[in-house]
C-alpha cells in the first residue's frame, strides 16, 4: 500500500524552516537570536509582522510560500528586524513615518539576504520583497531620508506617482516610497514593550550574538561581531530628530506639507508650526572621558540644528557632582557656542545635580540634551522635560528615562 505522507501544517513548516536555518553553516552562529521571542501562526495576519521581539506569521501566507521563500521570510523577520533592532534602535524613524521606516529597514535587510543566498539559493525573498541597488551600503536612516525626499517630490505634483508596480518585483523597484514590501512592522506592539522589556531584549540579543560567535568561531561568515553588538546609528540624525520633535511645538492642528527649506538640512518640520521655540539646555558631563575635540564636534551639531529651529536660548550646564558652569547663548550668539570650553572635572558624577540646579534657578527648558559617559553614581534622575542622553563610549549605559543614543568618540 502506497504510504502518502500528510501535508505539513503552517506551524510545522515554520518550525522546519527555523531548524534548517539554525543548522546551516552560514547562519549557525545566529541560532540564539532565532530563539528569542515567540513565533506564532495567526489566521488574521495577512503576511507577517514583528514588534522587534515576537513574530506573527499569516497562515495563508505561509501556506503559499515555497520552503526557500519561508526561510527567506524567517531570516527577514529574525535575522533582519530583530538582529539589527530596527523597532528599538531606529524607533525615531517610526515616530516620524512608520510606513517609510518599514520600507527603509526592509531595503537594508533584503539586499543582505539576496547577496548571502545568491549562490546556493538556500533562502529566497517572497514576492514583493523590496530590493534596490541604489541603497547598497547604506544604513536604514540614509534610506529613510531618501524615501522621505522622494515622497515629498512626488506630492509636489511632478507627475511621477509611485504607480501600481512600485514594489512587486523584489529585484527591480523603480519607485521606493510607495512600496509596502511583504510584511508590516508592528510599531504599536513595539511601543507596548516597556522600557525594561526593551532593555532586556537588547541584552538577550547581545548575549545570543556572543554565544553564537563563540560556538561557531565566527559570526555568520562575513558579519562583524562589533557591528552587530553595537548597531551603527547616526547620532546626528537622532539629535536632529529629538530637537525637532521636542522643540517645534505641539500644535499640529495647522499641519501642512513639511517645510522644504528645513528638509534640505535634514529637519522634518510641518510648515504650519512656528519655528520659534523656547530654551534648550545642553548638560555636559565634566568627566575626563569627554575630550574637548568630542565636545566641539557635538556642539557644532547642536548649533547646526539650532540655526534652523531657532531656540530663544541655548544654555550649557557643565556638571559633575555639582553644576560647575552655566553659559547662556541667545539666537544671535550661537556662533560662539562651539568655542565653549569644558571645565576640568573632579569628584563624582551625579546627574541629579542638574535637575536640582534647574529647579533652584527657575530654569524650565523645553528640552534637555545630556552628553555623558554614562558612569553615574545616583541613577538617571527625574526630569520635568523631554531628555535625550547622548552616551559616549559606554554601550552598557541604558537610561531608564528619556531617549538615548550611543556614540563612539571615533565617530565624532
Amino acid at each position: 500500500m502506497l504510504n502518502i505522507g500528510k501535508q505539513l501544517t503552517a506551524e510545522e513548516r515554520l518550525s522546519k524552516a527555523v531548524v534548517a536555518i539554525m543548522g546551516h553553516p552560514r547562519y549557525i552562529a545566529l541560532a540564539g537570536v532565532l530563539m528569542i521571542g515567540e513565533k506564532t501562526v495567526e489566521d488574521d495576519v495577512p503576511t507577517a509582522c514583528t514588534n522587534g521581539r515576537d513574530v506573527k506569521y499569516g497562515r495563508a501566507f505561509v501556506d503559499g510560500l515555497t520552503d526557500a521563500e519561508l526561510r527567506g521570510l524567517v531570516l527577514h523577520e529574525d535575522e533582519g528586524h530583530k538582529l539589527y533592532r530596527h523597532l528599538t534602535t531606529w524607533r525615531w524613524m517610526y515616530d516620524i513615518d512608520p510606513h517609510l521606516a518599514n520600507c527603509a529597514c526592509d531595503y537594508v535587510i533584503n539586499i543582505k539576504i539576496v547577496d548571502d543566498n545568491r549562490q546556493d539559493g538556500f533562502a529566497k525573498l517572497p514576492e514583493g520583497g523590496l530590493v534596490d541597488e541604489r541603497f547598497r551600503g547604506m544604513d536604514s536612516a540614509q534610506v529613510f531620508n531618501i524615501l522621505r525626499q522622494e515622497q515629498d517630490d512626488e506630492s509636489e505634483g511632478d507627475g511621477k506617482g509611485t504607480g501600481e508596480d512600485g514594489g512587486d518585483d523584489p529585484q527591480d523597484n523603480e519607485s521606493s516610497s510607495g512600496s509596502a514590501g511583504f510584511d508590516e512592522h508592528d510599531w504599536d506592539g513595539a511601543q507596548e514593550l516597556s522600557d525594561e522589556e526593551q532593555r532586556e531584549l537588547a541584552r538577550d540579543i547581545d548575549e545570543a550574538i556572543r554565544q553564537g560567535a563563540m560556538a561557531a568561531g565566527k559570526l555568520g561568515g562575513s558579519r562583524d561581531l562589533d557591528e552587530l553588538l553595537q548597531p551603527q546609528v547616526d547620532w546626528r540624525e537622532v539629535l536632529r530628530e529629538f530637537i525637532q520633535t521636542t522643540c517645534a511645538g505641539n500644535d499640529y492642528s495647522t499641519y501642512a506639507r513639511p517645510n522644504r527649506r528645513l528638509m534640505s538640512q535634514g529637519i522634518i518640520m510641518p510648515s504650519g508650526i512656528s519655528e520659534q521655540v523656547g530654551e534648550l539646555v545642553i548638560a555636559i558631563d565634566t568627566s575626563g572621558s569627554i575630550g574637548q575635540a568630542a565636545l566641539t564636534s557635538f556642539l557644532s551639531e547642536v548649533k547646526g540644528v539650532c540655526d534652523t529651529v531657532k531656540p530663544d536660548k541655548v544654555r550649557i550646564l557643565y556638571w559633575g557632582s555639582s553644576v560647575v558652569g552655566d553659559e547662556e547663548y541667545n539666537m544671535h550668539e550661537l556662533d560662539n557656542l562651539t568655542t565653549s570650553t569644558k571645565p576640568i572635572g573632579g569628584g563624582g558624577t551625579d546627574v541629579t545635580c542638574v535637575t536640582e540646579y534647574m529647579q533652584g534657578a527657575g530654569i524650565k527648558p523645553q528640552a534637555c540634551i545630556v552628553l555623558t559617559d554614562g558612569y553615574l553614581y545616583s541613577g538617571w534622575g527625574s526630569w520635568d522635560c523631554p531628555v535625550l542622553w547622548t552616551v559616549l563610549d559606554n554601550k552598557s549605559a541604558l537610561p531608564d528615562v528619556g531617549k538615548a543614543v550611543h556614540i563612539k568618540s571615533r565617530d565624532m
